[in-house]
């Protein structure tokens, strides 16, 4: 049901069209100084920056509250939002504008970048803190069940379209078995950000199915990075490395071994201990990001996806005795109202429909985008079904 104080749709329009009006002459000022004068007092690199987060607020918030209304996920309007300002709209009506504030130079794009990925680790972190071990230990079978079979059965789908896809759609037609296994992997593998995002806005974290799509997400995302170390392998050496491999299997399991034992009573140590000692504001807070970090750092080192460590984290951090609505409320907030529309448009963002205008392109978009969702819904269903789940 619609919300009676509900803005029309093409009230984000105006403003987008109204922030692109104000910011963007006043960064081709900018632009137009020196280029020594960038790192300056008043230099355009602060000035574009503040443009960009401006610009993915805006717009990533205006259309996730029109998509909330109408009962989708806000994040769905945050990652069109970041669409809408990339080359596919803004770049495609006014592509100085959009290369400007938007700008492709390495050192420009790593603070928007930066911002991005601290957003995704502390969105885990969060997501964690809301995960209940009791319903994931209940679903544990379907857990892993719909993990094997929902990366298995797409990774199949994709290897086998490398080896009919013609020559010219390949980057070295003689390698079509690396190029299976990149395809295959990349059709496998769940976004856990993009999937944990939804869960929390569809208030199923705290059902048992919502358990079972966030844990499975997360042990395909790791199953996903073993594949990608093996493909690079075979890839870079021309055979597959099993001893790097085995060795990042091992340590991934003694960090979760180590993570609840040892870890668990490190986490709850660590928190009673600043909440009991420091008089500073938001002590707690603090800690609980240094925990994220350091956990973040160690996954990381061993060779898997730093969201991993900050899952893990906020599991623990989550089972903390003190912790309190009133702090996951501050971690909260500032990750939905800042981190999470800037991560999401830059998701958006990277995306380049405009090459869609070339058929063969497209149709083999089409293709993989038929397989890639044809094969995941088969996976899971078939693992759901082995684990005892009823069909409803």
């Amino acid at each position: 049901m619609i919300h009676p104080s509900a803005t029309r749709p093409h009230g984000t329009a105006a403003a987008l069209s109204l922030a692109i009006f104000v910011l963007a002459p006043a960064n081709h000022a900018l632009a137009a100084q020196p280029a020594g004068h960038a790192s300056g007092i008043g230099g355009s690199a602060e000035g574009l920056f503040v443009a960009e987060i401006v610009l993915l607020l805006l717009v990533g918030r205006g259309l996730g509250e029109i998509f909330q209304r109408y009962g989708q996920p806000a994040i769905m309007g945050q990652l069109i939002g970041g669409i809408l300002l990339g080359p596919s709209l803004f770049g495609w009506i006014w592509p100085d504008a959009q290369h400007l504030i938007f700008s492709t130079d390495p050192a420009q794009k790593s603070m928007i970048d930066a911002v991005s990925q601290l957003g995704i680790l502390l969105l885990l972190l969060l997501t964690g803190m809301e995960t209940d071990l009791r319903l994931v230990r209940r679903v544990g079978a379907a857990c892993f069940s719909i993990s094997i079979t929902g990366v298995v059965v797409p990774f199949v789908c994709g290897f086998a379209l490398a080896q009919v896809l013609p020559d010219s759609l390949l980057p070295e037609p003689g390698e079509r078995i690396v190029a299976g296994l990149f395809l295959g992997t990349a059709l496998s593998i769940s976004s856990v950000k993009i999937v944990a995002m939804v869960v929390r806005e569809m208030n199923f974290m705290r059902r048992n199915l919502g358990q079972v799509i966030v844990s499975s997400a997360i042990i395909e995302d790791t199953i996903g990075w073993l594949i990608i170390a093996v493909t690079f392998g075979i890839a870079t050496n021309g055979s597959l490395q099993v001893l790097p491999l085995i060795i990042t299997v091992v340590e991934v399991a003694l960090f979760m071994v180590f993570s609840f034992t040892i870890g668990r009573r490190l986490v709850f140590t660590l928190i009673r201990w600043s909440n009991d000692s420091f008089r500073s504001e938001y002590a707690v807070v603090t800690v609980i990001i240094i925990i994220m970090g350091v956990m973040a750092l160690i996954t990381n080192l061993i060779g898997v996806h730093t969201v991993l460590g900050a899952f893990v984290a906020g599991i623990l951090v989550g089972e903390s005795p003190i912790l309190s609505d009133h702090i996951e409320g501050q971690l909260r907030g500032v990750i939905t109202a800042l981190f999470m529309p800037v991560f999401f448009g830059m998701a958006g963002l990277s995306a380049n429909l405009t090459v869609l205008a070339d058929p063969t392109l497209a149709l083999l978009t089409l293709a993989l985008v038929l397989i890639a969702s044809i094969g995941k819904f088969s996976g899971a269903f078939l693992g759901g079904r082995l684990a005892g789940m009823s069909l409803r």
